[in-house]
């Protein structure tokens, strides 16, 4: 008989990813993240224009800030950021960092927030993200390129973006690329772990909401998408599986893919390093877009 406790002691260890940075203790690179991503955004706020607090829905978390870059060329990139945090963490205000080195080539970003749990449901968070896509696309009617990035938790509420149906939507986004960094795509392994707690998620709530039972649907409304999946050299092996399944499964149903391990990251310093114009995946984010 297998021995539970041991398998789901093994679980939480493989989904706490603070447990497997090399920098620092656990409590530590948490602390770290958080105020590496405050210093970032607060860089951003004072060297971009900015439309803080957009509504782009009703309720009182639906709310996006605008990083605009100054230029007036009406050719405009824009990348939409959906925050990590396990879906029960952090928010929009520290989700300005990677307009840093963005807005000096003239792209807009726009950091969404969503209502983590436990006010806000998995159901509630992936309505949330899908709505301020659209309302993104028609407040900003000449985009030319329209590019997401998430990363953890919003790495998966990124790829369920891509694999929203848009009939039921009053605009078809035509997303050009999406960089879903260290995401999780297959949420059933996390409903016995603490992960769950504030989340309550049922099976069948787990399973509507992972995108990688949902690539039929991401082929019919993205398969002009450009995606990339990256996970960090130092990922958990889980965390590194879910990445490299996920991406096989995109590749293997012929769709737009790309793989990125990045060496010498972490599960935090990974996204953190978008800040940086020299960094692997920004360059590659701006060579996507035609900005390098």
């Amino acid at each position: 008989m297998k021995d539970w406790t041991k398998i789901n002691k093994e679980l939480e260890r493989q989904y706490s990813p603070s447990r497997w940075s090399h920098r620092m203790s656990a409590d530590a690179v948490i602390k770290a993240h958080v105020k590496a991503l405050k210093e970032g955004t607060e860089r951003a706020r004072s060297l971009a224009q900015t439309l803080l607090n957009v509504p782009y829905g009703e309720g009182d978390g639906e709310k996006l800030d605008v990083y605009i870059p100054n230029t007036n060329s009406l050719d405009v990139h824009l990348v939409i950021y959906l925050h990590g945090g396990y879906w029960q963490f952090l928010s929009k205000e520290e989700s300005g960092f990677m307009a840093v080195p963005l807005i000096e080539k003239g792209v807009v970003v726009v950091a969404v927030g969503y209502d983590v749990a436990p006010k806000g449901n998995m159901d509630l968070m992936v309505s949330q993200v899908r709505r301020s896509v659209v309302s993104v696309v028609q407040q900003y009617s000449h985009i030319s390129g329209l590019y997401l990035c998430g990363h953890s938790a919003g790495a998966h509420l990124a790829a369920m973006v891509l694999s929203t149906d848009w009939s039921q939507y009053s605009v078809t986004p035509q997303i050009k690329g999406a960089f879903l960094v260290s995401g999780i795509y297959d949420i059933q392994p996390i409903l016995s772990t603490y992960v769950n707690e504030p989340l309550k998620m049922t099976e069948e709530v787990a399973m509507r909401n992972s995108p990688s039972r949902l690539i039929p649907q991401l082929k019919l409304s993205s398969s002009s998408c450009h995606i990339v999946v990256a996970v960090a050299q130092n990922d958990s092996t889980e965390f590194r599986r879910q990445s490299e399944d996920y991406f096989k499964t995109l590749e293997a149903s012929g769709l737009n893919v790309t793989m990125e391990d990045v060496e010498n990251t972490d599960h935090f310093s990974v996204i953190e390093l978008l800040v940086d114009g020299e960094y692997h995946l920004t360059k590659l984010l701006l060579k996507m877009m035609g900005k390098s």
